[in-house]
């Protein structure tokens, strides 16, 4: 890594004048993409039993024989109506965030906002009115694309209107609106369906109003704070950074003079000139062929898929699976995961707190290794209820709900932060929409293999595979991730790839 003298440009005050009250505000208007992120991303969990209901789907997996090869296995899941209903969001999701960098470099950061707002609105109602299982997914999918374009632009956002003693605590905050989205989901899902009587016939559970009705206003429900997400980003100012880098430097000092004030604005605006490679709306691809930067799009990469891979995601999108096969009945584990989704809440706050405090990587490193240890357990509960042995259901519920605390509390907010401040101002945009796009296909194939691992090797085996990605992005952090705590996003682009 180069570093240059820090002299060459004045640092920009942090202190005493930042107007906090509008420099949260239109953080949290923002950070709204994030609820509505997690929302939409959780609330399938806690609909999937009365919607595969609805339209009849069955898990191919159940109709292979307990001797078939493991070629049959695979082909059988891979097919899945099930695991297909539980993915085809993620597709949109990548579409999302391939093409959220185009798009906010060509028109700003506010109208792709504002966009994945209304489309939010839109296919969270049209969801909850279709009429069959390919409109189910084609709104699934078109849904998906307001969670990739939110889980890029939110913190990205964020991270380029916030001061930097701010900036972790600020693109944190985008994290707990997601956890927020979560557990409303989860609650919402808990408190729309009523209780299933037990030993129901497979005709009387569908003519539940569960199965008929009540997973319908599930995902209806995202249709409110979409609208509200939608009214509210009218009002938030363009970013900064963008603005500076397209030439309109009176509005990006208009922005930043209302953060901050008049010398905040001059000694910011100066510090991004620096750096900005004015443009004319989009990145020449040739720009990103520059070896330092590769480098560094490479660590973002990397990270975004760590996140996935280390497998929490598992947990909350095969819920009811993963509970089922511990030993839980369908009440339970609703009541489970609304658990998880309050456990998961409480974790992000201590982020919020420690993430400007402790660092950046400390913070990783605690999460990747918490959870190798925590999986490695959960596989050994696994196993031993498959050999007959007993584990009690509290002891599996508190090692989820461990799972789900160290996540939180490190790798799920920290991993945002960090991919939106280590690239440089001039390919930002490009940048995040990489990193996000890989994140979501590392996601994807997380989430549609895990049906396929747990057949082929059931849930020990499995969670021991995630154990070994957590000891692999353990290491991986340890050697190549430096600290970007206390740092100005000019700043660091200096020492990781030079003036």
């Amino acid at each position: 890594m180069i570093s240059a003298n820090p002299t060459q440009t004045p640092s920009a005050p942090d202190g005493g004048k930042i107007n906090r009250a509008y420099l949260g505000a239109i953080s949290v208007v923002a950070a709204l993409g994030g609820l509505l992120f997690g929302y939409d991303w959780v609330v399938i969990g806690g609909a999937a039993k009365f919607y595969e209901a609805f339209f009849h789907l069955t898990d191919t997996a159940t109709t292979v024989a307990a001797g078939a090869s493991w070629w049959e296995k695979i082909r059988s899941n891979a097919i899945s109506p099930i695991g297909w209903a539980q993915s085809c969001a993620l597709l949109g999701c990548l579409v999302g965030a391939v093409i959220s960098g185009a798009l906010s470099d060509r028109f700003g950061r506010k109208p792709v906002l504002i966009a994945a707002a209304v489309n939010f609105v839109v296919s969270s109602v049209a969801i909850a009115f279709a009429g069959s299982f390919s409109g189910f997914v084609a709104w699934r999918i078109l849904g998906g694309v307001s969670i990739g374009l939110a889980s890029n632009i939110s913190p990205l956002y964020i991270s380029e209107i916030a001061p930097t003693r701010h900036r972790g605590l600020l693109v944190a905050v985008n994290q707990l609106t997601i956890v927020v989205g979560v557990l409303a989901a989860q609650f919402i899902n808990w408190r729309i369906a009523e209780p299933v009587p037990a030993g129901l016939t497979p005709g009387a559970f569908l003519a539940t109003w569960n199965v008929q009705t009540g997973w319908r206003w599930m995902f209806a429900a995202c249709a409110l704070p979409s609208v509200l997400f939608f009214l509210s980003s009218l009002f938030v100012p363009e970013s900064p950074r963008w603005l500076a880098k397209v030439g309109r430097h009176a509005q990006a000092r208009a922005v930043l003079t209302r953060i901050g004030g008049p010398e905040y604005a001059a000694a910011a605006l100066a510090e991004i000139d620096a750096t900005v490679v004015t443009e004319k709306f989009r990145v020449r691809i040739g720009v990103m062929q520059d070896r330092r930067l590769l480098a560094v799009l490479g660590l973002g990469v990397s990270l975004a898929v760590f996140q996935q891979w280390c497998g929490i995601n598992v947990i909350f999108n095969y819920a009811g699976e993963i509970f089922a096969q511990a030993g839980y009945n369908l009440d339970d584990t609703l009541t489970n995961i609304v658990m998880t989704g309050l456990v998961n809440l409480v974790f992000t706050f201590v982020a919020l707190f420690t993430v400007d405090r402790l660092g950046r990587k400390p913070l990783m490193l605690f999460g990747a290794a918490a959870l190798s240890v925590i999986y490695v357990a959960i596989g050994l509960a696994y196993y031993t209820k498959s050999g007959g042995g007993h584990v009690s259901n509290a002891l599996f519920l508190g090692l989820v709900l461990a799972a789900i605390g160290s996540y939180a509390m490190s790798l799920a907010p920290v991993t945002w932060v960090i991919i939106s401040e280590i690239f440089p101002n001039r390919i930002r945009g490009t940048a995040m929409s990489v990193a996000v796009s890989c994140l979501w296909i590392a996601c994807f194939l997380l989430t549609y293999t895990f049906p396929i691992f747990n057949a082929l090797l059931g849930p020990a085996g499995t969670f021991w595979i995630y154990a070994g990605i957590c000891v692999l992005g353990f290491v991986f952090i340890l050697f190549r991730l430096p600290e970007t705590k206390g740092k100005s996003l000019e700043q660091i682009e200096r020492e990781m790839v030079g003036s």
